[in-house]
């Protein structure tokens, strides 16, 4: 490959890293090409892209945009492949999924919520991870809910004193 080619492989990957909330480093080596395809498909369905690195060049992009988690250098090595995703927890569903059946992916590294996680035994805890929306949703549904309480405490006074007024009045 020649070093051209090399730079705007590396520029493109750091234009990634940059642009991507979350990213998920992991190892698909051992696939046949029928597995690759389906684990790429799959990622095309949940919107995640990936892309299959040299370790070489994915640590010269983390260093071209001063990545501060160096921490993350140590899981380069052996098969490396890179998933590109809005969403923190999907790309840890998608690899604890398909592993299931296929032993592979296997979770390197993850860079989720401004934090790295290091290694497969994080997967369930990266899959917990709840995105800004769903924690957004959740204190809106604790915000409503004592409010629901009051209108529905007055609702059935309401149905109460109603009944009591119509029996009073039927006894005259």
């Amino acid at each position: 490959m020649r070093k051209e080619d090399k730079g705007k492989i590396i520029e493109s990957l750091a234009e990634q890293i940059q642009g991507s909330a979350h990213f998920y480093l992991a190892d698909i080596g051992d696939l046949n090409a029928a597995k690759t395809a389906e684990l790429r498909r799959k990622c095309f369905e949940q919107e995640i892209k990936l892309v299959v690195v040299k370790n070489t060049l994915l640590q010269k992009a983390f260093e071209k945009i001063n990545f501060e988690h160096t921490e993350i250098f140590t899981v380069l090595n052996g098969s490396t492949s890179i998933m590109f995703s809005n969403s923190g927890n999907g790309p840890a569903k998608l690899i604890k999924d398909f592993a299931i059946k296929n032993k592979k992916p296997v979770l390197k590294a993850a860079f989720v919520e401004q934090s790295v996680y290091i290694g497969a035994e994080n997967l369930d805890t990266l899959i917990s991870i709840k995105s800004k929306n769903e924690l957004v949703a959740d204190i809106i549904l604790m915000l409503q809910t004592p409010a629901k309480n009051v209108i529905s405490a007055l609702q059935s006074g309401e149905r109460q004193l109603t009944g009591v007024v119509k029996t009073l009045s039927e006894k005259e």
